[in-house]
């Protein structure tokens, strides 16, 4: 959450501008680009019928009628938060240092193996040397949950590599663009993944859900071999030793003093300590404030990714006119106030109308977010800063997941009180205070990234300073 107008990657000290792969502009900006979104797409929706078929898995098959279902579904979610808190920062060192575009081919052929391991586990062949051909229940649950956690750990690389890639085959003025391709494929996903597994397994069990995940990350490595991509920036010059602490020590110094990614950070985690929260507690505001049946809620979710699709698309273009940082903080701004409204509804219709349009809003906040954070980072620190902002918005959420169900089964249960002719219950109080955290976080954009243009908007930079640093955040940072 992440140009000059010669169309040249920003140069770092010592290095001689750097080409584009192509200046032509097409559907997908440019052939390098292309092919990365083309991978990328193929692996998202991997991704989230992954994770819905490990989740169905296990409350249907592994776990079915057993009281201990409900934690062991949750220890999915827990392997998958632990890597982005113990793994992420450390991981934006290493990305720093190498070649980007191999860290993610390395990390697709290590995941695509690690998943295929689990298809065996899986009951798709017979095991050797195991009595009866299949792991027994505690083994098999192990080994999902070791899964979970190799896989994100090898994505807390891939990730950031991603983000720097994108810099140096996107010029600036065309990121947005890019973030909206990407957002439009992520949302896709949202809606496939979830909708497809479930039925999925019930037909053919998981294997085939896992075999396509596995199969995704080959497609993603087909795709970055023909990728040709400018030389990347290494934050270690050949033949140097490097030091994890004190090259993690410079990241977190530049990211502290620079106004644009720390605007962003604090947004991020306001907008994140409410978006948990609606994450899980929805189905029981679907069910409970909204009087709708579980169908009802599977129309929301659905609802919410039409609208992010449709927001990446008509926003990547927009944005640039209207300006990224204004599209951020408005967006932000205008989430906390629908998220107001929702809390006050009661009926499923209007429901599913305003989760359209918070859809748009949030694919708005989440195409503009990308090109800020490569606007406002040297090329040798995007994995630094990239692996500080994703585990700062997950921690986030993972806290409020927690305090908000902490919350409404224990301190607001039962809870009711009338206010300005307002009733309150339990969950719509605390959506309403998720809303008004993404209100603050919108106002405190809206103030801090005031002036912010990046190139291609009017007023923007043409060039970039000494250092490599956009000549906006140079200037902020000398204000």
């Amino acid at each position: 959450m992440h140009p000059t107008t010669d169309h040249r990657v920003p140069a770092q000290p010592g290095e001689a501008g750097l080409a584009p792969t192509s200046t032509r502009r097409g559907p997908l900006v440019n052939r390098g680009f292309a092919l990365l979104w083309t991978g990328y797409s193929v692996s998202i929706i991997g991704d989230f019928l992954f994770d819905t078929t490990l989740v169905v898995w296990i409350a249907l098959g592994l776990g079915r009628d057993q009281p201990w279902a409900p934690a062991a579904v949750s220890g999915v979610l827990l392997a998958s938060a632990l890597p982005i808190a113990l793994i992420g920062p450390v991981a934006g060192v290493f990305v720093d240092r190498w070649d980007k575009r191999r860290t993610m081919m390395v990390m697709d052929v290590l995941r695509a193996g690690i998943v295929g391991l689990l298809v065996l586990v899986s009951g798709a062949l017979p095991l050797p040397f195991v009595p009866g051909g299949r792991l027994p229940l505690g083994w098999t649950l192990g080994a999902i949950y070791a899964t979970v956690v190799l896989v994100n750990a090898l994505g807390r690389f891939a990730g950031p590599s991603t983000t720097a890639l994108i810099g140096d085959l996107v010029p600036e003025e065309e990121r947005a663009r890019a973030s909206g391709m990407q957002q439009a494929a992520m949302s896709l996903a949202l809606i496939i993944g979830p909708g497809a597994a479930p039925p999925l397994y019930l037909a053919v069990g998981p294997q085939w859900t896992l075999l396509f995940e596995a199969a995704s990350f080959l497609v993603s490595l087909a795709c970055l071999r023909a990728i040709v991509a400018p030389p990347a920036a290494h934050s270690v010059k050949p033949g140097q030793r490097g030091h994890v602490l004190r090259e993690l020590g410079a990241g977190l110094r530049f990211f502290a003093q620079s106004r644009i990614l720390m605007t962003l950070a604090v947004s991020i985690v306001l907008v994140m300590l409410g978006g948990g929260a609606l994450n899980a507690l929805d189905i029981f505001f679907a069910t409970q404030n909204l009087h709708a049946s579980a169908t009802v809620y599977g129309l929301l979710g659905a609802s919410f990714g039409l609208g992010a699709i449709l927001g990446s698309l008509l926003l990547s273009g927009l944005t640039p006119r209207l300006g990224v940082a204004r599209v951020l903080s408005v967006g932000t701004f205008l989430i906390g106030m629908l998220v107001l409204v929702y809390s006050r509804l009661t009926a499923p219709a209007p429901a599913i109308a305003l989760l359209f349009v918070f859809g748009i809003c949030n694919a708005g906040v989440n195409v503009a977010a990308g090109p800020l954070v490569l606007h406002a980072t040297p090329r040798a620190f995007v994995g630094r800063v990239s692996a500080v902002l994703n585990p700062l918005g997950a921690l986030a959420s993972v806290l409020s997941m927690a305090l908000a169900g902490v919350l409404d089964s224990t301190l607001l249960s039962g809870f009711h009180a009338r206010l300005l002719g307002l009733d309150f219950g339990p969950v719509d109080t605390i959506f309403s205070a998720a809303g008004l955290l993404a209100v603050l976080g919108g106002a405190y954009a809206m103030v801090r990234l005031r002036g912010v243009r990046l190139a291609g908007e009017r007023g923007g930079p043409t060039a970039t300073s000494e250092d490599g640093q956009p000549v906006a955040e140079a200037a902020l940072a000398a204000q």
